[in-house]
């Protein structure tokens, strides 16, 4: 696994290898040794596989606050999708600034999202299943989100959304008050 640091402090791009013969293929998925550069003695309480249909679909923007703040490790194991972190950690020099990379089942790479983030997806293809490895189980007290088309977010999503649940759709724009996620 290689590490790569996103200009969002703590954001990482995870490039992986895999192996192949005539058989097929193996990919390693996690790797605590590997990953402690990120985050020594990285331990995950919780994990989800996401099943999403039609291309243009979107979920997100979701993150959870204090004291269930999560860190998620997000691969894509079927299909690919325009994965979308967001910076929301209050003090932090990128706050409100958003990181997106291409996540496949033939690409290799996962993203690591630290806490205080948003973390939201837009379908490539008609299917898609994503892995979310969490440090902390939902919470639904805790949760929140972001309206995926928040003008001071301004994220460049690559479809017209063609689906999206009425929570997500319901998300309020951030107002000025808006201080961030204390972590």
């Amino acid at each position: 696994m290689k590490l790569h640091p996103t200009q969002l402090d703590g954001l990482y791009e995870i490039h992986g290898t895999s192996t192949g013969d005539t058989r097929g293929r193996f990919t390693r998925l996690f790797c605590e040794r590997e990953l402690a550069p990120i985050r020594p003695a990285l331990h995950f309480t919780q994990i989800n596989l996401s099943e999403t249909r039609g291309l243009g679909t979107l979920r997100g923007l979701h993150y959870q606050v204090p004291p269930a703040a999560e860190a998620k490790l997000i691969r894509c194991l079927h299909g690919r999708v325009f994965d979308v972190a967001v910076d929301l950690r209050s003090g932090s020099p990128t706050f409100l600034r958003w990181h997106a990379l291409e996540l496949s089942a033939d690409n290799d790479r996962a993203v690591f999202i630290p806490e205080g983030f948003a973390h939201g997806f837009q379908t490539l293809t008609d299917e898609v299943h994503l892995l979310y490895m969490h440090t902390a189980p939902w919470t639904p007290a805790c949760e929140a989100g972001l309206l995926y088309s928040d003008p001071r977010i301004a994220i460049a999503w690559p479809h017209e959304v063609a689906l999206i649940s009425a929570r997500d759709r319901s998300h309020a724009p951030i107002d000025e008050s808006f201080a961030g996620v204390r972590v």
